[in-house]
């Protein structure tokens, strides 16, 4: 696979930076595959591993944050429909270890939105969101690295 346009996106020097704003990003509400920035760091430095691993992992978790705040401020006690209600069954179930599935497309957000509707303990969360995130950023980074190596 040719990456060369991939580490055209990222200059010398701020690589860091445009990684934890594409992190934050595609952590809420917005899709960016932050994956992708990810790799052009990770191409243009592979010795920005565990920095880029560990800025990744803070801005996506920063934005589920974002995601579980918007929960916090939807109106308790309107009525759901149904299948918005099995889904929050669910997720109070598991509590906030639901929330290592929150790296997941089309699932992490409303996740975090729902454990924000909860009112499920923010630090749990937090920590179960960076664990998972830095689970899939970690092999992400692996797996560049031992296909550039």
């Amino acid at each position: 696979m040719n990456s060369d346009w991939l580490v055209g996106l990222v200059s010398p020097g701020s690589e860091l930076t445009v990684l934890f704003f594409a992190s934050l990003l595609a952590g809420s509400v917005v899709p960016i595959a932050s994956e992708v920035v990810l790799f052009a760091v990770l191409k243009l430095n592979a010795q920005l591993f565990w920095p880029a691993i560990l800025v990744a992992t803070l801005g996506n978790t920063a934005g589920g944050i974002t995601s579980y705040a918007l929960g916090r401020f939807l109106p308790e006690g309107k009525s759901l429909a149904p299948q918005v209600q099995r889904w929050l069954v669910r997720v109070k179930h598991f509590g906030a270890p639901a929330l290592l599935l929150a790296w997941l497309p089309y699932l992490g957000d409303p996740l975090c939105v729902a454990a924000g509707w909860l009112r499920l303990n923010i630090w749990q969360c937090a920590i179960f969101m960076a664990i998972g995130k830095f689970t899939r950023y970690f092999i992400i980074g692996v797996a560049v690295n031992g296909a550039s190596g």
